[in-house]
């Protein structure tokens, strides 16, 4: 029996693997006009480092984490999140000073174990987007406008952003002991929320169990417990977006599944992905780099799961450009001049291919015509006596015979990709 792929893993084949790296480039572009740099973090980390930031009684610590012991008997973590390690790359390489800010993001798999479905796989991706030092408001609303406009460079529209506060240390626990004792006057509740009103009770307002739902209809909003300070970085919030023309639904029984989150919290809900349909989510955590060892300091990101945006994202058609030079050689000895030639080309930035097939010159153009190159270079016998090579424009259908050396081919190829690029940015 064949090898398979594991269940909630998925191969990116070629051409869709394409399909990715132009949505990432166009990520990458829109983070750098935010002026954000990027930081690549370890896929395994220590178990404790999401055990502590995330939160012991979260599903995904007791649930969800693909956890192992490694030879040394050290329990070790596929990362289910990058914030955490994030986190723990700035507070071990001392990367943050008091008054400076950090803009960083990071593109690439995490790993949770739960039900595969659309759009939702066991290994999945996302752009993670950090901002660290920053405590205005005003800060709130720009990394939520960058992933509004993030989204919009890749033509997702149908979309509607979330908001909610979560308070801080100093007023969530009013409204976590008024939510306990109503929840404790509860008595149809399903069996994750009566776990979870002992160990999480934040976590019971996402429920999506219809008749719990019907109940928390009745539940306390945090809205009514926030200290003076959290509610009026919230009013901030609210008037900042409302500048930025960012429309926006105070959303006050959005939670998020991880501890460290505080005051603002987001999510985008992308229309017509069915009930896994936010896109793009994230929050504050002011507290947790002092949590993981390090400084206190302020700070807010968000992540975009990058299989619901490939879902979503309005991707060109052709992504990969063909060749647009083709070598067709006829004989051993053309074949060796071809593939020195060919290199030549490579070296100087000419995306170019050869048939190193003994075949005929027919079924050598028809090869060409199924890739797409623009130009096929023929060299046979002749050729070789003689110094030249044809070269033959598939668009137009014309050819020429032009010396057979870098310097005989160059200027007519040259000339030909700033035609193509010059067309490309008409385009553009």
């Amino acid at each position: 029996m064949p090898f398979v792929a594991i269940r909630g893993f998925k191969d990116i084949l070629p051409g869709e693997a394409a399909r990715w790296a132009w949505v990432e480039a166009q990520a990458r572009q829109c983070l750098g006009a935010y002026n954000f740099q990027e930081i690549r973090i370890p896929v395994l980390e220590k178990t404790e480092l999401f055990a502590r930031s995330i939160g012991t009684s979260t599903d995904i610590v007791e649930k969800e984490m693909y956890s192992f012991q490694d030879r040394s008997g050290e329990s070790v973590t596929m990362r289910p999140e990058a914030t955490a390690g994030i986190i723990r790359a700035i507070v071990e390489h001392r990367l943050f000073r008091p008054g400076r800010v950090l803009k960083l993001f990071t593109i690439g798999p995490m790993f949770r174990y739960e039900r595969p479905q659309k759009g939702r796989l066991r290994q999945f991706h996302q752009i993670d987007v950090e901002v660290i030092g920053a405590a205005e408001a005003t800060v709130d609303a720009e990394v939520i406008s960058l992933a509004i406009d993030l989204l919009k460079t890749l033509k997702v529209s149908e979309v509607d952003l979330e908001l909610n506060s979560l308070g801080c240390p100093k007023c969530r626990p009013n409204f976590r002991e008024a939510l306990v004792a109503f929840l404790h006057r509860q008595e149809n509740l399903c069996p994750d929320c009566r776990r979870r009103r002992e160990t999480n009770p934040l976590r019971v307002l996402d429920c999506k169990n219809k008749d719990c739902q019907a109940i928390y209809g009745e539940a306390p909003l945090i809205g009514e417990y926030l200290c003076p300070e959290c509610e009026e970085h919230f009013q901030k919030v609210k008037i900042s977006l409302e500048g930025l023309n960012i429309p926006y639904r105070v959303n006050p029984r959005l939670v998020r599944g991880l501890d460290y989150y505080t005051r603002t919290t987001f999510e985008i809900i992308a229309r017509g992905l069915g009930a896994q349909n936010a896109v793009a989510a994230g929050g504050r955590y002011d507290g947790l780099m002092a949590e993981l060892g390090g400084p206190q300091a302020p700070a807010i990101g968000f992540a975009i799961g990058l299989e619901r945006l490939m879902l979503l994202a309005k991707i060109p058609e052709r992504i990969e450009p063909p060749p647009l030079l083709f070598f067709a050689p006829l004989g051993e000895e053309a074949t060796r001049r071809c593939l020195q030639l060919a290199r030549e080309f490579r070296l100087r930035g000419i995306q170019t291919e050869i048939d190193h097939a003994p075949r005929s010159l027919k079924a050598k153009m028809r090869q060409a015509n199924r890739i797409g190159a623009r130009l096929v270079v023929i060299i046979g016998d002749n050729e070789l006596v003689s110094g030249k090579a044809i070269v033959r424009d598939m668009e137009t259908h014309e050819q020429q015979e032009l010396p057979f050396t870098l310097d005989g081919l160059w200027p007519f190829i040259a000339k030909i990709q700033e035609t193509l690029h010059r067309e490309e940015r008409c385009k553009t």
